[in-house]
């Protein structure tokens, strides 16, 4: 029988052997298909072609515009065909590019798939359905690919981040700037950077957004009383608690006016430009529905912009937009708002879109809108005839470019007086590019964690990088949001290197976590034992704010079984390569792929940093080509021609002299301690080569001759007892 069977799903959840990324690595069994390439299936490829067109983008290895369909025209296998498939299925869902590869196993027709994980559950689901697909096309039997795509988006719509929060880390993430992030809920809540240096967002809101002015901000009568005693224009208005009331204030501050929630946002229950007792008194349930009360003020004649403000600066502005519909004299109202406006590309329920579908019975405010203009959702408006259906919360035009300096000061002023770093401000006035004082325009609102969607896809003007400029607030001077962070991995010697560098690190005065074999730490205090060499532990030291510098352990097995818990590290040591230590459980059969796996710890070194190497193994001395940091070496043969013509080149190496542990820089020799003197090589020189390792860890990390050579007789004397 042929079939696509899935062995086991592995979700690599950082740097791995195949990328930087998370992927899903699928062990894919296709049995008798292995006699079955594509271009023996009669009308395989129509098929495939047929329902997957966005295919011709894939380039494969011809790496041209329709490679991968000609290696399917030619032939090739359902593991390299699912892998395509999958890929696409996710782009065609929202998440667009993504890192795929195919590979054999040892046993004939078992493969390795694997494919970018923006998220496991959804990738996951995209793996199945790409695989049901690819069965569809061998098989000829029909497949929903409409509703297959449907299910996916559905699915990263609810688990994704929202566009808002993703355009933050997207600007963290740029290479420019390379801060790790870290999603802490299901939600859009994301840690930025490691350790002690991290800081924290919430969609629009950050750790620096102050609880109190979030809830000023949603005190609409409050700032407008903060705002006035500062001098910033607003209408007056005041809070009103029934209809009656309503339309005492109205004549009291004077028609028209605008009923709105004291507490509401996005514009929801707000109604404008009230001109009879009977539309204020109307209006008033209306707002009453949206927040905890209700409040009129004066309405402002003019266009509609919420200005973004970050740290005290304008970093963007948009214009509202009125809609309509136009009748044709056959239509009624809810066919026109299906027909001409859920139609717009920018409307969608999902939270990538800038508008959302009107779903006309669900919605007060467009009722009462029609009602004012004595319409009714089964009216037939006639040819011609315009239909105002909303009048705020839809901001469609970029005009950053236009507002006038004195009204971009007035709106940082705002968000000073209300007290929040980010902030959306709503403002009326005829003519952006003048003074506000100059037209009669007012603030209208000053709202807390701002949808920045609007500004990355405006219906009319340029897009504006507002995640990065959030990224440059709470990460000034090109600050990268990371502690120093240590792996380490190798065939032996691992453990005793990452304790000997935490040690080095905690005398340094520097607050340390360390996640190894024999538990983890905070600066020597055992927070739990046991083996902490897995990914979760390392997350845990990550995600810790009092941490200031962080070593973890990586045996090869973790690093084939979950991944690097970090994106990057600072210094990557690596002390030996055993390659007969193979691991077949991990799919890791012969010494290529072991050398993939452990190379992983040099690939992840920052620009910047250090790799660490032992000099005495062939194997490690072939991967320093890869590091982008600084290589050092470690070996105890000072003459070795590895050393010598590295330090010939400037480099650094810890070796030994004359019984010496010995710092040596290009042609400099410092003579650090004499073996005789390190207690844990009394007896035994077995750990000299993870001594020497740890000490280059430590040189690279900036310690001191003086504070190496005390943190380390302090750690083996503490250890000797």
């Amino acid at each position: 029988m042929k079939s696509i069977e899935f062995l086991k799903i592995v979700h690599l959840r950082g740097p791995n052997m195949w990328t930087y990324r998370p992927v899903l690595e699928a062990w894919v069994d296709i049995g008798e298909l292995e006699d079955c390439p594509s271009n023996t299936i009669p009308g395989f490829y129509e098929r495939l072609s047929a329902w997957l067109p966005s295919l011709i983008e894939h380039r494969c290895s011809y790496e041209e515009r329709g490679g991968f369909l000609r290696r399917v025209q030619e032939g090739t296998w359902p593991g390299h065909i699912l892998e395509h498939v999958t890929l696409e299925l996710q782009n065609l869902a929202g998440m667009p590019g993504g890192f795929g590869k195919a590979r054999e196993m040892e046993k004939r027709g078992l493969y390795k798939v694997v494919v970018r994980a923006w998220n496991e559950e959804v990738t996951l689901a995209a793996l199945y359905a790409g695989r049901d697909l690819v069965m569809a096309a061998i098989e000829d039997k029909p497949f929903d690919v409409a509703a297959a795509i449907k299910h996916l988006r559905d699915m990263a719509d609810s688990k994704m981040l929202g566009p808002s929060t993703a355009s933050i880390v997207d600007a963290a993430s740029d290479k420019s700037r390379l801060i790790p992030h870290i999603r802490l809920n299901d939600g859009n809540l994301v840690q930025l950077g490691y350790g002690a240096k991290s800081r924290r967002i919430w969609t629009a809101e950050t750790d620096r957004t102050s609880a109190i002015a979030e809830s000023i901000a949603s005190d609409k009568d409050l700032t407008k009383t903060l705002l006035s005693a500062c001098g910033v224009p607003i209408p007056e208005g005041r809070m009103v608690d029934s209809p009656a009331d309503a339309w005492e204030a109205a004549q009291d501050i004077g028609l028209p006016v605008v009923i709105k929630p004291d507490d509401g946002n996005h514009g929801r229950g707000v109604s404008l430009d009230l001109m009879t007792r009977e539309e204020v008194e109307a209006a008033y349930p209306v707002a009453d529905a949206e927040g905890s009360g209700v409040m009129v003020e004066r309405y402002i004649r003019g266009e509609e912009h919420r200005l973004l403000v970050v740290h005290d600066k304008l970093v963007a502005a948009a214009r509202g937009e009125c809609i309509y519909i136009t009748g044709d004299g056959k239509q009624t109202v809810r066919e026109l708002i299906d027909s001409q406006l859920n139609t717009d590309l920018r409307r969608g329920d999902a939270e990538e879109f800038p508008l959302e579908t009107i779903v006309l019975d669900q919605d007060q405010m467009i009722l009462f809108m029609l009602q004012r203009q004595q319409l009714s959702p089964a009216s037939v408006p006639t040819l011609d005839q315009k239909v105002l259906i909303q009048r705020t919360g839809t901001y469609a035009f970029d005009v950053t470019d236009e507002v006038h300096p004195e009204t971009a000061r007035i709106a940082c002023l705002a968000a000073k007086i209300v007290g929040l770093d980010i902030a959306g401000i709503d403002l009326v006035c005829d003519d952006i590019s003048k003074p506000l004082a100059t037209q009669k325009g007012a603030i209208v609102e000053v709202n807390a964690g701002p949808s920045l969607l609007m500004h990355l896809k405006p219906a009319v003007g340029t897009p504006r990088p507002v995640g990065k400029a959030i990224i440059d607030h709470l990460f000034p001077n090109n600050d990268t949001g990371r502690v120093p962070v240590v792996g380490i991995t190798g065939s032996r010697d691992t453990t005793i290197v990452a304790q000997i560098v935490a040690s080095l690190l905690s005398y340094g005065n520097r607050y340390t976590g360390l996640a190894c074999a024999n538990g983890l730490y905070l600066n020597g205090r055992a927070i739990e034992k046991g083996n902490c060499a897995r990914w979760e532990h390392g997350q845990r030291l990550l995600k810790n704010r009092n941490v200031e510098a962080i070593v973890i352990e990586n045996p090869p097995a973790t690093m084939a079984g979950e991944g690097l818990p970090y994106d990057r590290c600072q210094v990557g040591v690596m002390t030996a390569m055993d390659n007969e230590a193979l691991m077949p459980a991990h799919g890791i059969e012969n010494s290529e792929q072991l050398y993939k796996v452990m190379r992983t710890q040099v690939d992840v070194v920052l620009k910047g940093g250090a790799t660490v190497l032992n000099a005495d193994d062939p194997t490690l001395v072939e991967m320093a080509e890869y590091s982008d940091g600084e290589v050092i070496y470690f070996g105890a043969d000072a003459a070795a021609p590895v050393i010598v013509a590295h330090r010939q080149k400037g480099g650094r190496a810890v070796v030994l002299r004359d019984g010496n542990i010995v710092l040596a820089a290009a042609s400099l020799e410092a003579p650090l301690i004499e073996i005789s003197a390190v207690p844990l090589l009394q007896n035994s020189q077995e750990h000299l080569p993870g001594i020497l390792a740890a000490l280059g860890a430590g040189w690279a990390l900036g310690l001191s001759p003086d504070m190496l050579r005390a943190g380390i007789e302090t750690y083996l004397l503490e250890s000797a007892d």
